[in-house]
This record gives C-alpha cells, structure tokens and sequence, in this order.
C-alpha cells in the first residue's frame, strides 16, 4: 500500500528549460528500475519550472535506495541545469487509487 510520497520542485536555469525537460526524460529508467516506487511523473508547470512526484511503499529501504540512485543523477546533471537547489517535501499518502498495469 502506498504510504508516502515526495515532491521535487526544479527550477531551470535560463535557456536550458529543454535540457532539463530532456532531464526529467532520462531519469524515468532509474525509477522504472526500483520496485519500490509505485509511481513516478516528471512534470513540467510552466516554462522554467518542472517537478518530479513519486511515491512508494513505506518511507523505508525502497525509498533511500531510489533517492540514493537519483540524487547521484540530480547531482550529475544538476549544477548547469538549475537556477537554484531542489526544492523537496515529503508527503504522507492519506488515500491512492492506481490502474494495473499503468
């Protein structure tokens, strides 16, 4: 059952909202990879803003095993793309409904 969830805010830096579009593209095999993430949505919510929002299981080995591998691609890709650090929250997920197969 899905118990919690985080979102990360990434603001581009001028002239690289592609880049980090393209970003956001590439780092969906990391989550593909983790059972532990039960979802997972690159977002883009205007031009120079986007988002990741995931959530998983329990907030447990899934979850630092998933930030662990794509904090190393955020730390990889990140410091030409952003005008500023993440922004990351934490949520507890209250209620969920996912489609099989999606």
């Amino acid at each position: 059952m899905i118990r919690s969830a985080r979102w990360i805010e990434l603001v581009a830096c001028p002239g690289r909202e592609r880049d980090v579009a393209a970003f956001l593209i590439d780092a969906l095999p990391v989550a593909q990879r983790d059972e532990g993430v039960r979802c997972w949505f690159g977002i883009r919510l205007d031009h120079s803003t986007f988002a990741i929002f995931y959530a998983f299981d329990s907030g447990e080995v899934g979850e630092a095993q998933f930030s662990a591998a794509f904090a190393e691609v955020l730390k990889d890709r990140s410091g030409s793309l952003l005008s500023q650090e993440p922004k990351i929250r934490s949520a507890d997920v209250l209620a969920a409904k996912l489609r099989e197969g999606d």
